[in-house]
């Protein structure tokens, strides 16, 4: 849509290509709406292989855009003269790829991917004409004839209408359904196979033949036109043309992922293999990954590449989760054939899952329920783990579940001889003889460290590695340490100053450095004889989430054969404003790390904490949310999180890491004064919740020893300041308390049954309590004035219950009100209960994929 010239820029001095909307056009007040939401959505776009655009404007009665100008050939010009060759193909297609991959991270889609709006310049392509992007719903067909629908007058927001190229849409988008970022993988498969080619992938003679063909037929493959193709470039672009969206490959990264990784074979001389059509998208993400490193493996990729192949090439890939699984945590096998992860599903409970890397499925191991940080026995064939307060053992084919210890165990590692190390929340590293008996200690805690976790054995079977913590500390206490113990002796020697657990293979010691949210995943050299590292760290992966419910852990796992999964999911996400009917009403500034939004009590600003990747810490902002400004409230040092607003708005009690593990403080929400320190004994203290006469503050409360259960206690602001206990330490945990308007009640998760359901206590004094979820829940949340207690069901249906009384609380049946977007990861409640502001992933998906690289090391030699 537009014309586009060639000008000069006077002003900077510069050529720029400038796109005017025609006259015939531009009385139409919607498709100039159109023509200025090209320019904001390409504004937000900075990308070497992104078309930029500098300015918008109106003159006269001429609407024009300002952009980048571009010296080259259309790549639907280029094509009319035949395929492109391999490598240049593959070249342009992760161009494209990483393009759209930037666009899809910023959640916008392009919905009109094709040849003739890809650029193909001296520096690589130039992706063109987001006119069709952000927020156009295509919502059904127009017109009967030609390649492209045209919109005219009310085509942005009539229904019957399709906005782009015929040739180049996915089934979805020509049937009017939502489209997302897999909309424009089948375009993007489309593209890569009329490179390949030099033939459009669906061909017909008229635009009822041509959809025909989109929605029911299958293409040729590349191979039966391009022999000497690789297999693998074959199999990609079938699955990106899947017909269902769910079984396209899910995400441009992993497209482009997969065509550098047949670009490497293919400047190797070696074809990848393919493989089978399969059934679902999570079947599909795991069966590329297990043929990539199948192949590897094959190649001799999976090797120690330091002593067999010294020009191993690192492959990158991600594996999808099975379907609603929420990871915990994964560990790969000694041998790197297998996975085996901890993954907690719908109804809220954690079992294990193994996969091996060339199969299909990933089976689910029963009698694991509640099973948290699994470990595998050197040989592989048994899987160590923790549940129900015990040490257990099972067969990791399946079978009968072994209990071998009472342990409230945070880390386990197997010896070759059947011994087995574990640790308690606090204390030393034990160890528990595989003849049985009862275990005896390994370690001796040294200095102000509370607790030894997470140990891993050495390749000598008797040395292992292990994080010392002092739990009550800061997080540059000089007790937090990585240290070599051994089962010789309790002498042992530290090797680094560290917040997070280490791990060994391939010569390296891994270990991570970051903040609470995350950090990086580091490697050095280190001989595991004289236990001497040297050199400086080097990144082996930008970022490793961490495991929330255990202190120092960081999700990542190395195996002696040279491979790595890790969790690398850092998900942009987005602040969405829903109404009582879960429809979208607006959104809340732009995607970006967000955590816990909080909706102050007159509803004007919002309180939510933001990652910084700079400094790798949470801090908390303060958005307002009629202008759309967001200042920053808290700098450091340290992390800082979780805002309660005070009842008048002017104040904001948050959890800080500068001292102790979790302290509380307290500062002007306007950001003036100074902060005030709330709590400042050992144990970790999170504010939850302030009560409307301004007198409490409701806490997690966790003791130092590092018992990972939690309290629930109430802090007196104007008394003593004392925390005193409202909820006890349970058989289970307990979850997001708050406090109702009224300071009578407290509503809080708790899974003291098995699974998470939600209650009320009385307040202060805990005495009265009150079932008030039937079916599981969490993110309790009172609305209404204390009428109604709104929570998520674990089928992600919001759920409202009715609530009266005063000395005794009497509650209704809960009733669903609306279903939760796709993985949302906090929310909150205006006071009047008619507004939720719910904490969204930009991309959506129902598993969060762990990201698996062969061959690591080989990143690092020099």
């Amino acid at each position: 849509m537009g014309e586009v010239y060639q000008a000069r820029d006077t002003r900077l001095d510069r050529t720029v290509a400038i796109k005017v909307l025609p006259d015939h056009l531009s009385t139409s007040s919607e498709i100039r709406q159109r023509f200025e939401r090209e320019a904001r959505t390409i504004s937000q776009l900075s990308h070497p292989h992104i078309c930029a655009v500098y300015d918008v404007g109106r003159d006269a009665d001429t609407d024009y855009l300002v952009m980048e100008y571009l010296e080259g050939d259309v790549l639907s010009e280029r094509l009319r003269k035949g395929p492109l060759p391999l490598d240049q193909m593959l070249r342009y297609g992760i161009e494209i790829a990483d393009a759209l991959d930037k666009a899809h991270r910023k959640g916008i889609v392009h919905r009109d991917l094709k040849p003739g709006n890809v650029m193909l310049t001296r520096s690589g392509v130039k992706l063109l004409d987001f006119g069709l992007a952000k927020d156009i719903r295509p919502l059904g067909t127009s017109g009967d004839t030609g390649d492209s629908a045209s919109p005219t007058q009310g085509d942005l927001t009539r229904e019957g209408t399709i906005l782009g190229t015929v040739q180049y849409m996915a089934p979805e988008q020509l049937e009017g359904k939502e489209v997302d970022a897999r909309t424009d993988i089948f375009a993007l498969g489309s593209v890569l196979y009329e490179m390949a080619t030099g033939r459009k992938v669906f061909d017909a003679s008229s635009r009822a033949s041509l959809i025909t063909a989109i929605m029911s037929a299958e293409p040729p493959s590349i191979s039966s036109v391009q022999p000497t193709s690789p297999p693998l470039l074959d199999r990609l672009i079938q699955v990106c043309l899947a017909k269902d969206p769910n079984e396209r490959v899910q995400t441009a990264h992993d497209v482009m992922l997969q065509l550098r990784w047949i670009t490497e074979g293919s400047q190797v001389g070696l074809p990848a293999p393919s493989v089978t059509r399969r059934k679902n998208r999570e079947r599909l993400a795991w069966s590329i990954a297990a043929v990539a490193v199948a192949a590897a493996l094959w190649l001799g990729l999976a090797r120690e590449p330091s002593a067999s192949t010294p020009d191993a090439r690192v492959l990158r890939t991600t594996l999808l989760l099975p379907e609603k699984v929420a990871l915990r945590n994964a560990v790969i096998s000694p041998d790197g054939s297998r996975v085996v992860f901890s993954g907690t599903d719908s109804t809220g409970k954690a079992q294990l899952w193994v996969r091996p890397l060339d199969s299909e499925t990933a089976t689910r191991i029963s009698g694991t329920e509640g099973a948290i940080l699994p470990f595998w026995s050197p040989d592989g064939r048994y899987i160590g783990f923790f549940a129900d307060k015990k040490l257990k053992r099972v067969d990791a084919s399946g079978g009968a579940v072994l209990s071998l210890y009472d342990v409230d165990g945070v880390g386990g590692a197997w010896a070759p001889n059947g011994d087995i190390l574990f640790t308690a929340p606090s204390g030393p590293i034990q160890l528990l003889a595989a003849g049985g008996g009862d275990p005896r200690p390994v370690t001796k805690l040294e200095g102000s460290a509370t607790a030894h976790r997470y140990p891993f054995f050495l390749p000598d079977g008797r040395h292992f590695l292990y994080l010392a913590l002092n739990l009550a500390g800061t997080s540059k206490d000089p007790s937090n340490q990585i240290w070599v113990g051994s089962l010789d002796s309790d002498v042992a020697r530290p090797l680094a100053a560290a917040n997070f657990n280490a791990q060994y293979a391939d010569g390296y010691l891994l270990f991570v450095r970051g903040g609470d949210a995350g950090g990086s995943l580091l490697a050095q050299v280190f001989d595991p004889v004289t236990f001497e590292t040297s050199g400086e760290p080097r990144v082996v992966a930008e970022y490793v989430a961490l495991y929330g419910e255990f202190l120092g852990f960081g999700n990542f796992s190395v195996s002696s054969a040279g491979s790595l999964v890790l969790d690398a999911s850092r998900l942009l996400t987005q602040l969405e404003w829903l109404d009582r009917s879960g429809s979208s009403v607006g959104v809340f500034g732009e995607p970006d790390l967000h955590y816990s939004p909080r909706i102050s009590p007159d509803g004007k600003r919002i309180a939510f904490d933001l990652y910084d990747a700079g400094t790798q810490s949470t801090q908390i902002w303060i958005g307002d949310v009629s202008r759309g400004v967001q200042t920053r409230l808290t700098s450091g040092p340290g992390f800082n999180a979780g805002a309660v607003w005070s009842p008048d708005g002017e104040r904001i009690a948050f959890q800080s890491d500068r001292k102790h593990q979790a302290d509380v403080y307290i500062r002007a929400s306007g950001g003036t004064g100074t902060e005030e320190a709330i709590s400042d004994e050992d144990g970790q203290k999170i504010p939850t919740d302030w009560s409307q006469d301004g007198e409490f503050l409701v806490v997690f409360d966790r003791e130092p020893a590092g018992d990972r259960l939690i309290k629930i206690s109430g802090i007196h602001l104007t008394g003593d300041r004392k925390p005193f206990t409202v909820v006890p330490s349970l058989p289970g945990n307990v979850a997001d308390p708050r406090l109702s308007p009224d300071g009578r009640w407290v509503v809080y998760g708790s899974d003291e049954t098995g699974r998470m359901e939600i209650y009320v206590v009385s307040f202060p004094d805990g005495e009265r309590k009150l079932q008030i979820s039937n079916a599981g829940g969490r993110f309790p949340k009172w609305s209404r004035g204390g009428k109604e207690i709104l929570y998520a069901a674990f089928d992600d249906m919001m759920m409202s219950v009715a609530v009266d009384g005063d000395e005794v609380l009497h509650a209704s049946v809960p009733r669903p009100l609306f279903p939760f977007p796709d993985g949302v990861f906090s929310w909150d409640v205006s006071a009047d209960g008619e507004r939720f502001l719910v904490n969204v992933p930009v991309i959506k998906s129902s598993s969060v994929p762990l990201s698996l690289v062969v061959n690591w090391a080989a990143s690092l030699k020099p």
